[in-house]
């Protein structure tokens, strides 16, 4: 099996070595993300080339699996499910082999919702949304330590920030409640509290001022030019709408008493003061708001349902291919999530293959030139944002990294002194040997 090192970070430009296959999980903490991480990697060797075995693939419910990168956490800032991706990113074009047509088709079958530019010129990348794209996935609902004394139930508006959601501190947060991590068992969709996320049915409605607020007719002159009437209910009435209308029948001669006595007996019935117009204009627009309020709430009604009858995995994703069900959620600092991305297709004894189905297998060995192999959280890019964070650049395709997992070669031996000198004096980098024309040749594995 190659040498291999594993590397975890919040950020590319702040990733450190993590162990592998000792169930410990290592913490990856900023002001956008909190929480923990491991990995699993059948047949994965240590410094000293010793094998290290890890009981999680003898479970049943693990068989054939060969890889896993676990985490738990929770995003301190509200995000759409929309907005929070995940996949893989390179920092070099990719020389695709004959053949990764397959490879390509086999990832889109197993996550239709997956995005990418493979064969993009300067920085490849295969990202799906989280909660769509991920095998497996555990929710909970926990209390923040530091609670106002009258909470709201509403969910949080999206990007609303809130004192807990500014402090990425680990009190911030009452970790007793956490669920347990690693799992003592094999993660399996847990997502009975997910609707807990949806977002509220009035967090994106404004209220329109009602018309009683600027009345049309109270700000309407009189035709006589004096000053407006009460009507019996203390409302302004102009002498328009009562005594002072001009009647074309009688040419204006007649006195106001006589008119005053004509247009009682004829429009009695008919006289509308102000005030009954504005009330039957603001009893038309409080039904109008009472029918689009009562279609959001079932709205909501009919997609909480559908998210407490996610009992599996393959519901779950099935679902949440629509993006607009995605929308829906948003994502808080008092939500903790647990995933669990594992697969078989990766084989690491007794050398670095692709195995998909139908028997196409890619010894990856013969292709990659090192590049770092990155398994990304990121957040969506949108038009506005300039480049992802810690990149330096603007022409990244994705947005803030949350947090990452690096899987790279270990040096070779006359390189190594170098390598152990970047490992004790930070950070490490995630740039690997390029080939003579700067490409790499590791066709797109474990994008799903």
């Amino acid at each position: 099996m190659p040498r291999l090192s594993v590397l975890a970070g919040p950020s590319l430009d702040a990733l450190v070595p993590i162990s592998v296959n000792t169930g410990i999980p290592h913490d990856i903490v900023s002001d956008a993300f909190e929480g923990q991480v491991l990995a699993y990697i059948k047949g994965f060797a240590d410094d000293e080339g010793n094998v290290l075995q890890n009981e999680y693939f003898q479970r049943e419910e693990r068989k054939g699996i060969t890889w896993s990168i676990q985490t738990q956490g929770r995003f301190l800032r509200s995000t759409s499910a929309d907005d929070v991706l995940f996949g893989n990113t390179f920092d070099r074009p990719l020389k695709l082999p004959w053949g990764s047509s397959a490879a390509l088709k086999f990832m889109n079958f197993v996550d239709p919702t997956l995005e990418h530019d493979l064969a993009s010129s300067t920085k490849p990348w295969a990202l799906s949304p989280l909660i769509s794209t991920m095998p497996h996935i555990g929710h909970r609902r926990v209390p923040l330590a530091s609670r106002s004394p009258s909470p709201s139930p509403a969910t949080p508006q999206l990007g609303q920030y809130t004192p807990q959601s500014q402090s990425s501190k680990r009190g911030a947060i009452n970790r007793s409640a956490w669920p347990a991590f690693p799992p003592p068992q094999s993660l399996s969709d847990d997502t009975a509290q997910l609707h807990l996320t949806l977002r509220s049915p009035s967090s994106s409605h404004s209220p329109s001022p009602s018309p009683l607020q600027t009345p049309l007719l109270s700000r309407r002159p009189s035709f006589s030019g004096r000053a407006a009437t009460p009507d019996s209910d203390g409302s302004a009435v102009p002498t328009w709408a009562t005594t002072e209308s001009f009647d074309p029948g009688n040419g204006g001669t007649e006195s106001p008493s006589t008119t005053d006595k004509y247009r009682s007996k004829k429009n009695s019935n008919n006289r509308i003061s102000a005030a009954s117009l504005g009330s039957l204009l603001s009893a038309g627009h409080d039904e109008r708001r009472e029918r689009k309020e009562r279609k959001r709430t079932e709205k909501f009604a009919k997609h909480e349902q559908a998210i407490q009858e996610l009992r599996t995995a393959d519901r779950r994703r099935a679902y949440f291919r629509d993006a607009s069900h995605r929308q829906e959620l948003i994502f808080g600092p008092d939500d903790v999530f647990t995933t669990d991305f594992c697969y078989g297709f990766l084989q690491f004894t007794p050398t670095l293959s692709l195995n998909l189905p139908g028997g196409i297998s890619f010894d990856l060995m013969n292709y990659w030139d090192g590049q770092p192999v990155r398994f990304m959280c990121c957040e969506r890019k949108r038009q506005a944002d300039g480049g992802g964070e810690g990149e330096g650049e603007s022409d990244v395709p994705w947005g803030r990294v949350l947090w990452c997992v690096v899987i790279e070669l270990v040096p070779d031996e006359a390189q190594q002194p170098h390598a152990h000198a970047h490992a004790q004096s930070g950070p490490r980098t995630t740039n690997g040997a390029t080939n003579g024309a700067g490409n790499s040749d590791l066709p797109a594995d474990g994008v799903d």
